[in-house]
Parts: structure tokens; C-alpha cells; sequence
């Protein structure tokens, strides 16, 4: 399975990566990657290029990926030439018009690809108070309740209590809950 993972600096896209690590390991599965951070202490891009299985190099080529998990939708459309043939996309959108773009769904259309999203920013203001710092989670909810990916959503809950700093556990799990229930 080869993902990638993007967004900006600041979305928490290298935790997500550790927690899809940690679920693998766990399984006694090979996992290799590579983060390119870019402009990220800025708000710039942010890439983790994550490979589970028997693969050599970290690295992600060219439609490639098996799934292509974004945090920014503008990160999504700017990375969408990592996904292969069948790939699926789990997005955070800024605004739920944003799978109306003809652009894009003939793009997805061609590949046969499948684009989940979720209102992240929405779901957290509105159930999270506003504390963006859990869109990683979130994102990694939806990413499970879409039937993406190779892990469950009980591994991605049991991984972050694993990960995540003691006094925030409650409240990842909570936003991996709301990720869960809120795709699209």
C-alpha cells in the first residue's frame, strides 16, 4: 500500500504518518518513508510519501500512490498526479463545492478514482471548539470511515492512544470519532 500524505505545515501530516507506521509495525509489516517538508515552519507544503509492504525506496512515484491523503484541498489538487488508476482520495475541503469543479471530476472520472472529503475545518469549529490541531486525527477517521486504506479504525484509535501526549489522548480520539462519522 503506498500513500501520500500532504498538506501545510503546522495539519500535523508527520504524526499521521507515525500513527499509520505504528499500525503496521504493529502487524509485523515492512514500512518505509520519507517526509519532504518544504516550507512548513511557514505554512508552506508538507509530503509524506509512506509505503507499507515489500518496497525498496521511500519514495512515491508518479501515479503510484494508492491513496492520497490531503489536509488542504489545494494540497490535494496539487498532488493529485501521485495517485494511480483506481487510487482514492480523502480530502479536507474548504467548501463542500469543492467536488463540483469539472476540472476535477473529469480528472477522477478518467482514473477511475474515488474522492471522499470531509468538512474538517467545519467539523472541528463546530464539535472541537475550534482546535485545528486535530485535523491529523480527523482526517485519518475519515480516511477509515470512506473504506480507505488498509487499516481500521480501532488501529488507528488504538495507535494514537499509544502516540499522542497523555492530556490530549481524549480529545484525538474523540476527533478520529468525528472523522470517522463525518465522510463524505
Amino acid at each position: 500500500m503506498q500513500y501520500v500524505i500532504v498538506g501545510i505545515g503546522g495539519q500535523g501530516i508527520l504524526f499521521s504518518s507515525r500513527v499509520l507506521g505504528h499500525i503496521a509495525l504493529s502487524k509485523g509489516e515492512r514500512v518505509v518513508g520519507s517526509e519532504v517538508h518544504g516550507m512548513a515552519q511557514r505554512g508552506g507544503s508538507v509530503i509524506s510519501h509512506f509505503k507499507v509492504g515489500d518496497y525498496n525506496s521511500p519514495m512515491v512515484k508518479a501515479k503510484e500512490a494508492d491513496v492520497l491523503l490531503a489536509f488542504d484541498q489545494n494540497e490535494a489538487v496539487r498532488n493529485l498526479h501521485f495517485l494511480k488508476q483506481g487510487g482514492q482520495v480523502v480530502v479536507n475541503t474548504h467548501e463542500a463545492s469543492f467536488v463540483d469543479n469539472p476540472s476535477l471530476k473529469s480528472w477522477l472520472g478518467e482514473r477511475d478514482a474515488k474522492l471522499r472529503t470531509i468538512l474538517g475545518y467545519d467539523i472541528l469549529k463546530k464539535h472541537m471548539g475550534g482546535r485545528f490541531l486535530f485535523l491529523n486525527v480527523l482526517i485519518l477517521g475519515a480516511m477509515c470511515g470512506a473504506g480507505v486504506g488498509s487499516v481500521s479504525i480501532d488501529e488507528v484509535r488504538e495507535a494514537v492512544r499509544t502516540l499522542a501526549p497523555a492530556r490530549f489522548v481524549e480529545d484525538n480520539i474523540r476527533a478520529v470519532d468525528l472523522g470517522y462519522e463525518g465522510t463524505r
